[in-house]
């Protein structure tokens, strides 16, 4: 991928090395604490270990750990070089984005990209790494640690940059999705639905953030050559690796459809070649669709 032909974003915040922030508790003790997320963390499937590493010396609510930073009041853009690959795929995005939004008579406004390691405060709760790249639309920011990078390339077998951006793009998808309202729509929605429709109404939110993924890789493609030979293919395989059907097959050896929440791999692979091959929002009606 060319990623350094785009313009590089100053809406990256630089929180890796922060610690965990004050009042994470489980339990009453931290011998207690620690056999609770051990044990939570093995029924979501979840290595233990992955956050085990991102206690205190002195064990879960045992005591005081190292605050966040406080908003110094603008971007903290780091300049390693895989933060620069991460502001220059978001700086890509909101070239991308603004420009269809100016088409649909909308102004775009840019997310924040959060770098974390470990765990991140955000309006939407506590981020853990063990959780993956997130959106939270009170903060309207994207969290992201860049041990999952590692981890969708070996545990997934999905390497590649346009892998990585692909996962940039698909949780901007979702920024897209607050500011044109679905967010909203979908969660009063979901207030009166059950667990399993529920979970279906989810599958469409995030095909559909695939499918914005997709637009935003057909324009920058358009617009400035971005990919180079296999670049498509690796989107399209780390699409694949994180459907619901795969990730369940491997952590549970079963596959239950009733409980996907992001969609099979051939789902989130079908919906990204629609945005990708129109470009057009229009296309990207998940919820409209069987």
């Amino acid at each position: 991928m060319r990623w350094q032909v785009g313009r590089r974003s100053e809406n990256v915040e630089d929180r890796r090395g922060a610690g965990v922030p004050r009042g994470l508790a489980i339990g009453g003790g931290s011998g207690c604490g620690l056999l609770v997320l051990v044990v939570v963390a093995m029924l979501l499937g979840v290595d233990p270990m992955a956050l085990l590493e991102n206690i205190p010396s002195g064990g879960v609510g045992s005591g005081p750990s190292i605050e966040e930073p406080a908003d110094r009041g603008g971007a903290i853009v780091p300049s390693d070089e895989n933060s620069e690959f991460v502001a220059h795929v978001l700086g890509d995005t909101e070239d991308t984005w603004r420009a269809i939004f100016a088409q649909l008579g909308r102004q775009y406004v840019e997310p924040k990209l959060v770098l974390f390691s470990g765990m991140a405060r955000s309006a939407c709760g506590l981020g853990q790494a063990a959780m993956g790249p997130f959106y939270c639309p009170g903060d309207e920011k994207v969290y992201i640690d860049l041990s999952f990078y590692d981890e969708l390339r070996d545990r997934f077998r999905a390497p590649g940059d346009f892998a990585q951006a692909y996962v940039i793009a698909h949780e901007v998808g979702h920024h897209v999705q607050n500011l044109l309202g679905i967010t909203g729509q979908v969660a009063e929605l979901r207030e009166r639905l059950n667990e399993v429709d529920g979970n279906a109404l989810s599958v469409r939110v995030e095909l559909q953030a695939d499918c914005y993924a997709g637009v935003w890789a057909h324009h920058a493609q358009r617009s400035r050559d971005i990919l180079e030979p296999g670049d498509l293919e690796e989107a399209l395989g780390a699409a694949s690796a994180i459907g619901d059907d795969r990730i369940q097959r491997q952590t549970q050896g079963t596959v239950i459809p009733d409980s996907f929440t992001h969609g099979s791999s051939a789902q989130r692979v079908a919906w990204f070649r629609t945005g990708f091959a129109s470009g057009d929002v229009e296309r990207c009606d998940t919820f409209s669709s069987r």
